[in-house]
């Protein structure tokens, strides 16, 4: 049986592989993004008896899929984003991957690189016990951080084209061993108010798109004030509206003629993000009349919430062998790309989702010894 410390030793190596994302890529991070980090799984999983195939996600940013044959038809998925934030700001050596108080340090330790080292030693272990019981496939995705989650939609299509049927999808994340079945989704507002520039000595010459603007984000706040009165129908909660970006103005002695916004819709399990859409988009042009509002839609599409029955068969199980209770979660995943995929589908991982991010990363050891032993049960039941 591999060991936890060898376990916390091979996430180490893997933070010492940068994954920044391109989109977030820095002096520190450089600018490889995934693909050292995906030819360096697949070589290892390749070494375990895996059938591997890398597939361009993007160019020169490739998937990868690791497929270990098991001794039923049953297909379980692992997907584990590849990538990671920034690191900019982090305050230590952000790849050094160091094991120290019982914990291993850098970036992607908890986010997610310790559930592909999880992964890989289980799935070592059981290669001398002739295989797991279903067939195990490990994914590897790009772009889960930001950029649209194009690898985990280029798995999907890949499958698809495959005819891959997925009895189980379990979506890497850092949810302190315990089964996520639910998180909102999103939509975002590009919005364009078009004024009429003209001295300021003389604003009614003018059509002020700061103004409109104003009344734009006003409108915008009440409808997110609205949200919370409803209410959520599920443990997910409510929706949520907020304007994050704003961006106008010429110089200081001009009306300004144009303003940009944008404006963040979280989706709550039930709501359409086309319908959201244009219903939010009504709103935005008629407060910013009568100046032209010109709106659309973030990235070309918004996503649906993420929401599985919590009395599942899969939740139960990890339930069980983790001893912990179904929850929901206040980020998004990859399982966003995943809407009627898999039979069953939940986020699982060790650590804390408190440890992303942030200018110190690190997961506990004793979380990685727990996940270990879950997987163990999951895929040699």
């Amino acid at each position: 049986m591999v060991t936890t410390l060898d376990i916390a030793r091979r996430v180490g190596e893997l933070v010492r592989i940068p994954s920044v994302n391109p989109l977030q890529a820095g002096p520190i991070s450089g600018t490889d993004g995934e693909t050292e980090l995906a030819h360096y799984l697949a070589d290892k999983v390749e070494h375990l008896g895996a059938t591997v195939h890398l597939d361009e996600a993007m160019p020169g940013r490739p998937n990868l899929y690791a497929h270990f044959k098991g001794q039923t038809d049953q297909n379980v998925v692992i997907d584990v984003h590849l990538d990671t934030v920034a690191v900019e700001h982090m305050t230590q050596d952000p790849f050094d991957g160091r094991i120290e108080d019982d914990r291993v340090y850098g970036r992607g330790s908890v986010d997610t690189k310790a559930t592909f080292a999880i992964a890989m030693a289980v799935l070592e272990e059981l290669k001398d016990q002739g295989g797991p019981v279903p067939n195990v496939w490990l994914v590897g995705t790009i772009s889960e951080e930001i950029g649209g989650l194009l690898g985990a939609k280029a798995f999907r299509k890949w499958a698809d084209n495959n005819d891959l049927t997925v009895d189980r999808l379990i979506v890497a994340e850092p949810t302190l061993c315990a089964p996520v079945h639910g998180h909102k989704g999103g939509l975002g507002l590009e919005i364009t108010v078009n004024g009429v520039a003209a001295h300021s000595s003389k604003p009614h010459l003018g059509a002020n798109a700061i103004s409109a603007a104003g009344r734009i984000i006003e409108a915008l706040d009440a409808e997110q004030l609205r949200l919370q009165e409803v209410g959520g129908t599920t443990a997910v909660g409510a929706g949520t509206l907020s304007v994050t970006e704003i961006n106008g103005g010429l110089a200081r002695n001009i009306i300004p003629d144009c303003c940009t916004l944008y404006a963040g819709r979280r989706t709550a399990p039930g709501e359409v993000p086309d319908e959201l859409f244009e219903q939010l988009s009504a709103i935005v042009k008629q407060a910013g009349a009568p100046l032209d509002v010109d709106v659309a839609m973030a990235y070309g599409a918004g996503s649906a919430a993420f929401y599985e029955d919590p009395a599942g068969a899969l939740i139960a199980e990890l339930c069980s062998l983790a001893d912990s209770e179904p929850e929901t979660a206040t980020y998004g995943s990859n399982a966003l790309a995943y809407p009627d995929f898999a039979g069953e589908t939940i986020l699982f991982g060790p650590g804390s989702i408190d440890q992303a991010h942030k200018a110190i990363e690190w997961v506990d050891i004793s979380e990685l010894e727990r996940a270990a032993d879950v997987y163990r049960k999951l895929l040699s039941a």
